[in-house]
């Protein structure tokens, strides 16, 4: 029963916090919630870069330990998904510097 009013619960709450948008300037406030949100951006996507990156290193370096004569085979496509991985966490870099441009 308390699965059923969590998500409406929470769309509820979102919509009231929600402040409008208007086309007007930013004023001191909103600057200090896109400089939060910037910094937040690039801390959440390095942790998320930093975690995926270790367990693919870890199933990795696993896999080449149980069969060392797989290493080449292995290793190539391992270094391109970390390079994927890192690659988001460089779009969340260039999100914040175009929100910091915003303030």
């Amino acid at each position: 029963m308390r699965k059923q009013w969590t998500a409406p619960l929470v769309a509820v709450v979102m919509l009231l916090l929600a402040q409008p948008a208007f086309a007007q300037g930013a004023d001191a406030a909103s600057k200090g919630w896109i400089a939060l949100a910037a910094g937040l951006a690039v801390g959440i996507a390095a942790i998320g870069a930093g975690l995926g990156q270790g367990r693919a290193v870890a199933a990795a370096m696993e896999s080449i330990g149980r069969n060392p004569n797989a290493a080449d085979r292995i290793q190539t496509p391992m270094i391109i998904g970390i390079a994927f991985m890192e690659a988001l966490a460089i779009y969340a870099l260039i999100i914040a510097f175009f929100l910091q441009g915003k303030v």
